[in-house]
C-alpha cells in the first residue's frame, strides 16, 4: 500500500502515542511517547524503516521516548516547532543529551527528503504544539495529516487552531486525537467561570485548596487564569507553586515573545507569574513547611505525580481539586479528604473534532489518543462514519489505506450574486428578482412549491424554498425541534446540505448530524 500506519502506541490509558507511517517510499515516526523505544528499533529490522521523526508537542505522552531514540539513532533527524524544541528538555530534568530537533517555521513547508514535504501548523493545546502535514509529490501525490493534540478555541497561553490553514486540504489519511469521545463542553470562558465559582464556594468552608496538576500546560493555564480572571484580580489571596511547576513557569517567561499578544500585553503591565505585591500574590515553595503558617485563603499548585500526603496536615485543612479526567489512588487521596472535580478543556470535544475533520475531508479517518470506549463512540457518530472510512487502531496492528480517486468528490458551487428590488405596500412587502436567476439549477428546487420560508440571520434575510414533503409533514422525523442537528437546520434539503459556508455543503447528511454552520428552522414563522 502507498500509505500505511503501524501504531506502536495509540494513547489508550497511559501508553502514550507513537505512530509509524509509510508515505510512498518513506517511513516517518510521528511522536514517541513510549517509555522504552525498543519496539521501534525492532520494527526497523522488520521492514519499518525510519527516514525522519516528527514531534507534535512536548507533553510526555508524545515525547518521553525521544531522548533514548535519538541516542540509538543519532543520524535520524527529529523535526519540531521552535517552542517545542525548547520545552522538550523538561521531560528529562537533570539528564544530559536531550533531543536536539531541527526546528520548522510555522506554515512554511520544507522538503525533508526528495519529494517529501513537511509543514507544521499551530495546533493550540500547548505552546509549540503542531498539526503535521506530510505530502509526497512523487509519481502519485499522497498526503497525511496528523493532528497531535489539538484545541480549536484559544486558551490563556495559546491561540486555537486556525481551521483556515487546513480547510480543503483533503488528505488521503487524517490521524486525529479523540480524547473526549462524544462529550460536548461549554465554551472555555464558561469553564473558567465555573472553576472560579467552585473555588469561591469551597473557600467558604476550607482555608486551603490543593490542585494537583501536570507541570506543563494545565498548571500555567490555571496560574494565568488566577492572575487575570475578574473573580481573582485584586483579591487577598496567596497562590503557592511547587518547584517542578515553577521551573516550567520560568521557561515560559523566556518564551514570552512567542505567546499571544494578550499574554505579552499583560506581562508588560505586571508579572505574569511571580508577584508578591499585586493581588492575588503568587509565590514558589520547596517544602510544605513554608506554607503552613501563611495567611489564608490560599491555593497550592503541586505536581500531579507527587505524594500528596504532606498536604493533608490538620493545620492546612485542605480540599483537593482534581481535573475531571484524572484519578488518584486511595493511598494518595484518603477518603476523609474532601475532593472536587473541574474541567478546563485541553482538547477538542466531539463538535470540535467533527469540525476539524469536515474541514480536512480525508478519505480515511484514524482516531487515536483516548480510551477505547470513547474512541469507539466517536467513530460511530453518523456524521463521521457516513462520510469517511473510520479506523480505531490497536497497538502493533498494521493499518493499510486503499485509496480511491478524488474525481467523484463534490465541488463547491460558485458563488452567484443577484440584485433585486424591495417594494413595500400597506399589507405586504414584495421582493423582485432578475429573470436570469431562473437559469440556475438551484432555482428549480427553491421554486418547486411556490412557497418560500424566510428568516433573519443577523442583519441578513435568508430565503429558502419549501419542499412538498415539508408542506405535508413539517415534523422532523421524530427529532425534537430543540436539538441542534441537520434535521432541524434551515439549510437541510432532502438530506442534502445546501449551506455553502458549511464543510458539509452538497453532501448527504444524516438527520442527527451537526456542523458549526447549523441554523435552526424558525418554528414560529
Amino acid at each position: 500500500m502507498e500509505i500505511e500506519c503501524y501504531p506502536y502506541a495509540v494513547g489508550h490509558a497511559d501508553e502514550g502515542v507513537c505512530l509509524w507511517v509509510k508515505l510512498g517510499p518513506y517511513g516517518i515516526l510521528l511522536d514517541c511517547g513510549l517509555d522504552d523505544p525498543h519496539p521501534v528499533l525492532v520494527g526497523m529490522t522488520e521492514g519499518r524503516p525510519i527516514n525522519a521523526i516528527v514531534c507534535s508537542h512536548a507533553h510526555r505522552d508524545h515525547a518521553r521516548g525521544l531522548r533514548s531514540l535519538q541516542l540509538a539513532l543519532p543520524n535520524r533527524p527529529i523535526y519540531a516547532s521552535d517552542v517545542t524544541a525548547k520545552l522538550l528538555p523538561l521531560n528529562w530534568p537533570g539528564q544530559r543529551c536531550p533531543p536536539q530537533p531541527r526546528t520548522v517555521a510555522w506554515q512554511s513547508p520544507i522538503e525533508i527528503a526528495p519529494n517529501l514535504w513537511l509543514e507544521l501548523i499551530p495546533a493550540g493545546h500547548l505552546p509549540g504544539a503542531a498539526v503535521t502535514q506530510l505530502t509526497y509529490t512523487g509519481a502519485k501525490r499522497l498526503r497525511l495529516t496528523y493532528s497531535g493534540d489539538v484545541l480549536l478555541s484559544s486558551s490563556r497561553m495559546t491561540s486555537g487552531l486556525d481551521l483556515e490553514a487546513l480547510h480543503g486540504s483533503r488528505p488521503d489519511v487524517a490521524i486525529i486525537t479523540g480524547r473526549y469521545g462524544t462529550a460536548r463542553y461549554d465554551r472555555r470562558r464558561s469553564q473558567e467561570n465555573q472553576i472560579a465559582a467552585q473555588i469561591e464556594r469551597w473557600f467558604e468552608q476550607k482555608p486551603t485548596i490543593v490542585l494537583p496538576v501536570p507541570t506543563l500546560g494545565l498548571a500555567q493555564e490555571l496560574l494565568a487564569m488566577f492572575r487575570a480572571h475578574h473573580h481573582f484580580t485584586g483579591r487577598d489571596l496567596d497562590i503557592w507553586v511547587d518547584q517542578s511547576i515553577a521551573t516550567v513557569c520560568d521557561l515560559y517567561l523566556e518564551l514570552l515573545d512567542t505567546f499571544p499578544p494578550a499574554v505579552q500585553n499583560f506581562a508588560r503591565h505586571q508579572p505574569l507569574f511571580w508577584d508578591d505585591r499585586i493581588r492575588p500574590r503568587v509565590h514558589r515553595f520547596e517544602a510544605i513547611e513554608q506554607i503552613v503558617h501563611t495567611p489564608v485563603p490560599r491555593l497550592i499548585l503541586v505536581d500531579a505525580t507527587t505524594d500528596l500526603t504532606p498536604y493533608f496536615l490538620p493545620q492546612l485543612d485542605p480540599v483537593v481539586f482534581l481535573p475531571n479526567l484524572q484519578t488518584l489512588s486511595p493511598t494518595n487521596l484518603p477518603s476523609h479528604i474532601p475532593r472536587e472535580t473541574y474541567h478546563l478543556s485541553e482538547h477538542c470535544d466531539s463538535a470540535g473534532t467533527a469540525q476539524l475533520v469536515h474541514n480536512l475531508r480525508p478519505q480515511h479517518l484514524v482516531l487515536v489518543n483516548g480510551s477505547l470506549n470513547y474512541l469507539a463512540d466517536l467513530s460511530n457518530l453518523n456524521e463521521l462514519y457516513d462520510r469517511y472510512q473510520v479506523h480505531c487502531p490497536q497497538a502493533h496492528r498494521l493499518l493499510a489505506f486503499p485509496l480511491h480517486s478524488n474525481a467523484g468528490l463534490p465541488v463547491p458551487l460558485p458563488v452567484a450574486r443577484y440584485e433585486g428590488e424591495v417594494n413595500e405596500q400597506r399589507d405586504r412587502a414584495t421582493i423582485s428578482l432578475p429573470a436570469e436567476i431562473q437559469a440556475d439549477l438551484r432555482w428549480q428546487k427553491l421554486a418547486d412549491t411556490g412557497i418560500v420560508e424566510l428568516r433573519w440571520q443577523g442583519e441578513d434575510l435568508l430565503i429558502r424554498g419549501m419542499l412538498p414533503s415539508e408542506l405535508l409533514d413539517n415534523k422532523r422525523q421524530g427529532i425534537s425541534l430543540e436539538v441542534a442537528c441537520c434535521a432541524n437546520c434551515v439549510y437541510c434539503r432532502g438530506q442534502q446540505c445546501r449551506n455553502p459556508l458549511s464543510p458539509l455543503h452538497d453532501r448527504r447528511v444524516s438527520p442527527e448530524g451537526y456542523c458549526p454552520a447549523f441554523e435552526a428552522v424558525d418554528t414560529e414563522f
